[in-house]
């Protein structure tokens, strides 16, 4: 893969510990920061905790309580299997190889398989789009103005390519924004408008990127399709939520109108 962050979501240096010798500010927010991610998929847990660096108290139960939920010693400690543990939702989406017959399968599969691992963002220190997930996307950016949602779709594509031994950057730049792979879409002549997706919706198919019209030459968001069914596009998306927003807080599977929304579709048709 092009992009490699994911490798040092997934990695402390040593044991963290209250009180511990070894322990390193970057690595006690990354810790606390996969118990907070925890807590998002298991509210009862109590694993939520303030993300600071700091490995007191209220990090060491919340640590014991991951251990508790994971029916391993709850020793508070954090060595390189019990991070293994928290992180294991990342390891599984970035690590196992997606399964389907050519690319734009493969595609959907990797992009159902990240789904299936609930990436999110957190809030540090009062900035949205931060956390392992945001910066493993976005290539260790993150913070308020880091929309995220092309560095989901460059990275699953990215993925999914690798398996196949192709460098996506032969079809786009790699790039977090939605106006750059706009912009070469209509350079390349891979940019379908919107209006003419409205009549005729068979040339969009599944692995293609919606890009979500403002005006004619800004995007504001993008998700890729998983799906083509009647009026609407089957999505999967990053940066978004229940209401497709285009600064949401997690990756979701979306149903969107392509007749009543300015969807333009970009074609991953010469990668393939």
């Amino acid at each position: 893969m092009i992009k490699k962050q994911y490798l040092k979501e997934i990695a402390i240096t040593s044991t963290q510990q209250r009180r511990g010798n070894s322990n390193t500010t970057k690595d006690v927010m990354k810790i606390q920061s996969w118990l907070n991610l925890y807590a998002v998929t298991h509210p009862s847990a109590g694993t939520a905790t303030g993300i600071d660096g700091d490995f007191g108290p209220a990090t060491e139960t919340a640590v014991k309580n991951f251990q508790k939920a994971k029916n391993i010693p709850q020793t508070g400690i954090v060595n390189a299997a019990v991070f293994a543990s928290l992180c294991e939702p990342m390891t599984s989406a970035f690590s196992s190889n997606a399964q389907g017959n050519g690319l734009r399968e493969l595609i959907v599969n990797t992009a159902l398989q990240h789904l299936a691992n609930s990436p999110f963002e957190l809030v540090i220190k009062g900035q949205s789009n931060t956390g392992p997930w945001v910066r493993a996307y976005m290539d260790n950016n993150e913070g308020t103005e880091w929309f995220w949602c092309m560095g989901f779709v460059q990275t699953i594509i990215d993925q999914a390519a690798t398996i196949l031994g192709k460098d996506f950057r032969t079809l786009m730049p790699l790039t977090y924004s939605c106006d750059t792979v706009g912009t070469t879409g209509l350079h390349k002549g891979l940019l379908t408008r919107y209006n003419v997706v409205r009549t005729t919706p068979g040339i969009v198919k599944q692995g293609d990127i919606f890009l979500l019209q403002k005006t004619a030459n800004d995007w504001v968001h993008t998700g890729l399709i998983t799906a083509v069914q009647g009026d609407l596009f089957e999505t999967v998306e990053g940066n978004t939520n229940t209401d497709g927003s285009s600064n949401g807080n997690g990756v979701y599977k979306r149903v969107r109108n392509f007749r009543s929304s300015k969807l333009d579709v970009f074609s991953i048709q010469p990668l393939v």
